[in-house]
């Protein structure tokens, strides 16, 4: 392809992925992964420009524009390089081998965008960076003046590089492939990891850790379910439940909320919760939707109520595709800068609102402060809004009702939302990812209950039923749709969760369609992923190509390790349809993820809630019986937060009802059964023996 061409369209133009897609214009001849890259850096010994990203990188954005659009940079990526461009959420599995190749070389956390450069022959990291810029710059090399002294190195001393690079691949292999201690599976993890997490607490702000500053929802989930396990005993962990109130609330009234739309932001620049990376994920809003709403089951305040219904609406008016698929995630960047969407200065707030629902707003959300947020690209102060002053306090201030004021303070949103719906959008990654769109519907399961919302659930059963219908292909899960194609087989991910959300949609609304897939998803599970002779599962599948490195992750990451939701679903599936491998299986990752369970709890919340249910056995409650009667009878036996509790309503009709289900007869009336593990009590025939066998296995 010579110049011309690759300054008017690379090989990228005819990818599937937005983020590829950003950059099938650049001047850099762009390849996609794959063996036509690969194939041409071997035959010409010519080291590889591994760069991965995201389409709603801000960071990844600013390279962009910076080098890869710049054409002296480009000509010396096109000369000294094979460059390929890949989409960190198309394919996980890269970006997961890349970025422990990174922190391996570095001795640095990674991040996106991601510069690595690779050996022509097995694709073997020798140097790596994130985002460069492209003239020297707060200590960072310019990215033209690199691009020389990385190829010539490589040029000149070979032997070093690969030396040095198999060494790195050893450290590889011994990074993620644990294997059986022998350790006892016992409590004693849980209550390092409730120790690790009161160290680790911010009691100022909430949530864990300094800026940047992360939800980490599986740490809150995880602390939830601690504070329940305690709350049964003698000695309940009140400061558990107080930790995880405490972050929520926190992050509620910060900015890294939007006030106006609804939906959070991927984390926050500040420890106090302020100003935002801007970007909005899919995931990550999924997750914080289970927990607020979870929380309002246990609290019955209307604060968290409130802002899982913000999240669910956002969910379904901006990310939900026509097919009933989410979308995967909003740009940080709109009008060309980063934020420019959610920015507000005093004067623009008070001539759309009118004087009593400015003397509400304008206090409340700061605008009487110091500007809050300063433009990178102009200097520009501006205020991005948060809660600076309780909604209570204002309204005494002004000396009127609190709810008057929150009527004053809904009509402004309205307002504003309906002006800031006029500005430039930011830009939409509109692929469905499976594991993404798992944990939407999982959250909007749970959220249809615990905010009696069946609006909710019909949108969790709309996406599974988009997954199933149309990121099937024969016996095979695939993990990204785009524009009426799927592509990329389903990873680890894919699957796990998906299990695990079709699980609480089961028992929002039953469906046999749905059973028989979960059981489907179990098989794939344990017959494309399972290691049979160390446990576990790996996050690729037998089937899937071969790559520098084939990982076994325990521990989460942006998402809940695959591992720990594997072996915490597959065991609730075996218990409920008496299925003993599903239940061996994950046993199977408890044993292998033990050590890392005591060494590094912090880092493993979702195998600990596994490991919780493999110590005391949830609780399943099937229920059959004409439909009003045994919802009625579900709406109590789940009326209370508890984690390890299912509830299923059976229709008294099913047929082909797999395993220990088929036995589950209907009488004349409502019946019920608990079971715990694979024991059953007797079947309950009245609401007080059900709810009187609940609390005798509390």
């Amino acid at each position: 392809m010579n110049g011309a061409e690759t300054s008017s369209m690379n090989r990228l133009a005819t990818a599937s992925s937005p983020y590829l897609l950003q950059h099938a214009h650049n001047p850099v001849d762009w390849f996609p992964w794959g063996e036509e890259a690969l194939q041409l850096a071997r035959l010409g010994n010519r080291p590889i420009l591994l760069s991965i990203g995201y389409s709603s990188c801000h960071w990844c954005h600013v390279m962009a524009h910076e080098c890869f659009e710049n054409p002296g940079i480009a000509a010396s990526m096109n000369r000294l390089f094979v460059n390929i461009k890949v989409d960190r959420e198309e394919r996980p599995d890269l970006d997961r081998i890349y970025q422990a190749a990174h922190q391996l070389l570095t001795r640095q956390r990674g991040g996106w965008p991601l510069t690595m450069f690779l050996t022509a022959e097995g694709q073997l990291p020798f140097f790596s960076g994130t985002y460069f810029p492209p003239e020297p710059r707060h200590g960072l090399p310019g990215f033209g003046d690199l691009l020389e002294r990385v190829a010539a190195f490589h040029a000149q001393r070979q032997h070093e590089v690969l030396e040095g690079a198999q060494s790195l691949q050893a450290a590889l292999s011994r990074l993620e492939r644990p294997q059986e201690s022998g350790r006892a599976l016992n409590a004693e993890p849980l209550a390092l990891f409730r120790a690790a997490a009161a160290e680790q607490t911010d009691r100022e702000h909430g949530g864990f850790g300094h800026a940047p500053k992360f939800p980490q929802a599986p740490l809150l989930d995880c602390l939830l379910r601690q504070w329940h396990a305690g709350a049964r005993g003698a000695d309940p962990d009140t400061e558990a439940l107080y930790l995880v109130a405490l972050a929520l609330t926190r992050m509620a009234e910060g900015g890294i909320n939007d006030h106006l739309g609804g939906g959070f932001c991927r984390y926050s620049v500040d420890t106090h919760w302020s100003i935002p990376h801007f970007e909005k994920m899919l995931c990550d809003n999924g997750l914080l939707l289970a927990l607020y709403a979870q929380l309002y089951r246990i609290s019955g305040e209307e604060q968290f109520a409130a802002v899982a219904r913000s999240i669910a609406e956002w969910g379904l008016r901006e990310m939900r595709s026509p097919e009933g698929g989410f979308h995967a995630a909003l740009d940080a960047d709109s009008a060309g800068g980063e934020g420019r969407l959610y920015l507000w200065n005093p004067q623009q707030v008070e001539a759309l609102l009118d004087t009593d629902e400015y003397a509400v707003f304008a206090p409340h959300f700061g605008l009487d402060q110091p500007a809050n947020f300063s433009d990178p690209h102009d200097g520009t102060q501006a205020w991005h809004l948060r809660v600076y002053q309780p909604l209570e306090e204002v309204a005494n201030a002004l000396g009127i009702p609190l709810s008057t004021a929150r009527r004053r303070l809904d009509t402004a949103r309205e307002k504003l939302l309906s002006a800031r719906d006029e500005r430039p959008r930011p830009g939409c990654d509109d692929k469905v990812i499976v594991s993404w769109n798992a944990v939407m519907a999982r959250g909007l399961a749970i959220a249809s209950l615990a905010l009696q919302a069946p609006a909710l659930a019909d949108a969790a059963a709309a996406a599974v039923d988009f997954i199933r219908t149309r990121m099937v292909s024969g016996e095979r899960l695939l993990s990204a749709w785009r524009e009426g194609r799927a592509w990329q087989p389903a990873f680890l991910d894919d699957h796990a969760l998906l299990l695990d959300a079709v699980l609480e949609l089961l028992q929002a609304r039953w469906d046999p369609a749905h059973l028989e897939f979960a059981l489907w998803l179990a098989e794939r599970l344990i017959g494309d992923f399972g290691d049979r002779d160390h446990g576990g599962f790996w996050f690729t599948a037998h089937h899937h190509e071969k790559l520098l490195h084939r990982s076994k992750p325990l521990a989460d990451d942006a998402l809940p390790s695959g591992n720990g939701v594997a072996a915490l679903a597959l065991a609730r599936l075996g218990h409920l349809v008496g299925e003993t491998r599903y239940v061996a299986a994950a046993e199977g990752v408890l044993r292998l993820g033990v050590d890392l369970a005591h060494e590094a709890p912090l880092s493993c919340p979702s195998l600990l809630n596994a490991l919780a249910e493999h110590l005391q056995a949830p609780r399943i409650v099937v229920i059959r019986g004409a439909t009003d009667e045994a919802a009625g009878w579900a709406a109590t036996a789940r009326a209370a937060y508890d984690p390890s509790r299912l509830v299923f309503v059976v229709p008294p009709g099913a047929s082909g009802l797999p395993g220990t289900l088929a036995a589950r007869e209907p009488g004349p009336g409502t019946r019920a059964w608990v079971c715990s593990g694979m024991r059953c009590g007797p079947p309950a025939d009245t609401l007080p023996e059900l709810m009187g066998q609940l609390g005798a296995t509390a």
